[in-house]
């Protein structure tokens, strides 16, 4: 979204603070999104549909970084003051909101993916991106240019604009893209994640009830080999996870233990017939598939809310500063206000891929492979 850049006073006063900062951010925010960008293309663990859609979110903080940012900084650097013409401001504007506006569109289409990936997962293409998915990406750049497409049609050029300044001068233009950009997108994203993780919590209390009754069956078959084979020496162990208090067991141990992958034989079949192992047929490989989520999957999951946690933190000042200015023209807004929620709107393009780097493994060891001195911790 557009910074509104203010001046008090034709009187130019550098600020080489703006400057370094900014110059710095540029650079972290290329650096990241760029290795971001790479991991994914390079890697073969990292190609899931999943880390596109990422991708596309590093793509439009990247341009974030190359075509807004470097005008941005030059104007915080004359203290506010824009020394360019109108042309080149109402180019910036554009990609502002376009920009911004694709990186909430993204977010919002990540949790649509992923609770599409939650509530039907047999339909669920995880290495391969399909026709819906195909649409959800186009989407967001085709909306987020749709929201931008009245500034480069002309919305900003109104009578007696002041050239010193360089800002959206239609305060109900600010309004709709605030909605459109904000304000719709991120509840619907929020009530999707919620329905995601309660999904999540059913779906784990279903495995444990089933695993129960999984426990129940393999104790009586126990029995059973200890009364008929009483001379035969101890039965075979239960599973690990049987040994377990049903509480404390993780959704990990419920995929190693419970639900192993579909090429080892089952462990109830095991415990009953030691001897033998049964191969599954496409109806038992489909009910295994649709019990066990990837575990790559849902650590992307748990990522995932920390980027949109982020996201909101960062954001939601600068959107309720800026609809507050536009809605109420008396209210005295002060123009460092305006100034540090722009910048923390900013700042979340560099974010994202240090939340990569410490919460996903796979994009752990790729920036390893560039940054050896990382941290072990992260």
């Amino acid at each position: 979204m557009p910074a509104n850049l203010t001046v008090s006073s034709h009187t130019t006063n550098y600020s080489f603070p703006a400057l370094i900062f900014g110059i710095l951010l540029i650079i972290i925010i290329i650096c990241g999104n760029v290795l971001v960008c790479l991991s994914v293309y390079t890697e073969k663990a990292l190609k899931t549909t999943t880390n596109y859609f990422i991708v596309s979110l590093a793509v439009a903080d990247l341009f974030l970084a190359v075509l807004v940012l470097p005008l941005f900084v030059y104007a915080e650097f004359q203290d506010g003051v824009w020394s360019l013409n109108m042309t080149v401001c109402d180019g910036l504007m554009t990609m502002d909101v376009m920009l911004c506006t694709a990186s909430i569109f993204n977010l919002c289409a990540i949790s649509i993916d992923r609770f599409i990936a939650v509530s039907v997962p047999l339909n669920y293409n995880r290495k391969h991106v399909d026709q819906r998915q195909i649409v959800l990406l186009s989407a967001t750049w085709i909306l987020a240019l749709a929201v931008a497409s009245p500034v480069m049609f002309g919305i900003n050029n109104v009578p007696n604009r002041d050239h010193s300044e360089c800002k959206l001068e239609d305060n109900n233009y600010v309004v709709y893209s605030s909605v459109c950009s904000f304000f719709v997108p991120c509840p619907i994203m929020l009530l999707l994640y919620c329905g995601m993780f309660r999904g999540l919590r059913n779906w784990e209390a279903a495995r444990k009830t089933k695993l129960r009754s999984s426990m129940q069956a393999c104790r009586k078959l126990q029995e059973a080999a200890a009364s008929l084979q009483p001379l035969s020496g101890l039965p075979p162990p239960l599973p690990p996870v049987i040994e377990k208090d049903l509480s404390d067991i993780t959704l990990e141990e419920l995929d190693h233990d419970h639900y192993p992958d579909p090429d080892s034989p089952d462990p109830v079949s095991m415990l009953a017939y030691p001897a033998r192992s049964y191969n599954k047929d496409q109806n038992q490989n489909q009910q295994r598939k649709r019990a066990k989520i990837n575990r790559r999957e849902r650590k992307a999951m748990r990522v995932l809310p920390v980027v949109v946690g982020v996201f909101l933190f960062c954001w939601t000042p600068f959107f309720v500063v800026h609809t507050m200015r536009a809605l109420c023209e008396d209210c005295d807004i002060p123009s460092s206000v305006t100034s540090i929620v722009t910048w923390l709107g900013y700042v979340n393009s560099a974010l994202n891929p240090i939340i990569y780097t410490v919460f996903n493994t796979e994009f752990r060891k790729f920036f390893r492979k560039f940054l050896p001195t990382l941290p072990n911790c992260c």
